[in-house]
């Protein structure tokens, strides 16, 4: 969402009358953002196909028939003059409805997902976050890096704190698992938390699943220790987050690639192990480039502790960490990417 979120915003910035419709999957939080920022959500019946199982594929594939339908009603009726994709299933249907129409793929993660693998068909154009991207597809691919929200870059280390009420002095940790939560990073870090407090001021985002839970061990805290404990469950201002911190503590979805970079971020990269290994090459990325470190999920709780340890006792470290990690930043990401859509839009017009 993120990504093309970021687009738009540098489309309005050039254009100032785009006619923009977001058509996303049917339930979730993706409708709440994403008319927050004033665009018009439809959704459309979608469903994965790979992996799912003999049992579950005659329903999804009943499923993505009423979506290819749906998502023809949509553009018949809206008629773009662009499709812009940046993953998942939901743009399965409407790649292969709008197949005649001009369109940019995406891809955040280095290595694209099946349903991103499906979609490089149809497009007319790729857009990468890192030339490691090129060896999935056999069409050539730009290489834009990850296009980020114009909010971010508005935010300054005091200003930051002062938002989040950070006031110890310590360094600034930032625990985050994604729009949804990491449970494993989570337990982690309520199991260490009086630790951590002792050494560093920390900003955690718990997610909404685990947050009653964070909640309730941040009552438990003395005082001086909870306040310098600021747990959240989401929060729309993540500029601040990451403006403030000194180092980050998460998982290593494809924002890690963009937003980590824009402010020089060390980070500790945990990928998530549950699914294929997209996490795990991005982490690899940032990791051989000296950005990061990667702690794997099956360990982290015994070793957390001690590789926080080990970084905060070696500034060296850090700052080469801090400088390889900048050096990985594409700030006009979403204007290149924009830039793009607008060439084929024009290709389509008389």
């Amino acid at each position: 969402m993120y990504p093309a979120l970021a687009v738009h915003s540098a489309l309005n910035a050039r254009l100032r009358d785009v006619d923009a419709l977001w058509v996303g999957g049917e339930g979730g939080m993706e409708e709440a953002l994403v008319t927050r920022q004033g665009i018009t959500f439809r959704s459309i019946p979608a469903a994965g196909l790979h992996g799912v199982g003999l049992a579950r594929l005659p329903r999804n594939l009943l499923t993505l028939t009423r979506g290819i339908f749906a998502a023809r009603n949509i553009l018949n009726e809206f008629k773009p003059d662009v499709l812009f994709f940046t993953g998942g299933y939901v743009a399965v249907p409407m790649a292969i409805a709008g197949r005649s129409i001009p369109s940019l793929l995406y891809v955040p993660d280095i290595e694209p997902g099946m349903a991103l693998k499906s979609l490089a068909g149809f497009a007319d154009a790729i857009a990468v976050t890192t030339e490691q991207s090129q060896r999935f597809f056999k069409k050539k691919v730009i290489q834009t890096g990850y296009p980020l929200r114009p909010d971010l870059a508005l935010w300054d280390r005091s200003t930051a704190h002062r938002h989040l009420g950070i006031s110890s002095g310590l360094p600034v940790l930032l625990v985050v698992g994604g729009s949804k939560g990491a449970r494993s990073i989570n337990l982690a870090v309520l199991k260490h938390l009086r630790a951590l407090l002792e050494r560093f001021e920390l900003v955690h985002i718990s997610g909404d699943q685990d947050w009653t839970y964070v909640r309730h061990h941040r009552e438990q805290l003395p005082v001086d220790l909870a306040a310098r404990y600021h747990a959240i469950p989401y929060l729309h201002e993540m500029g601040a987050a990451l403006a403030a911190t000194d180092l980050v503590l998460s998982r290593a979805g494809a924002s890690c690639l963009g937003e980590y970079p824009l402010f020089g971020l060390p980070a500790i990269l945990v990928p998530y192990p549950h699914a294929w290994r997209y996490q795990k090459v991005n982490a690899d990325y940032l990791t051989s480039r000296g950005a990061a470190v990667i702690l794997e999920d099956q360990v982290l709780e015994d070793e957390l502790m001690n590789t926080l340890n080990v970084l905060m006792e070696n500034p060296n470290k850090l700052r080469s960490m801090r400088a390889a990690m900048f050096e990985l930043s594409h700030p006009r990401a979403a204007e290149k990417i924009a830039g793009m859509l607008i060439e084929l839009a024009g290709e389509k017009s008389p």
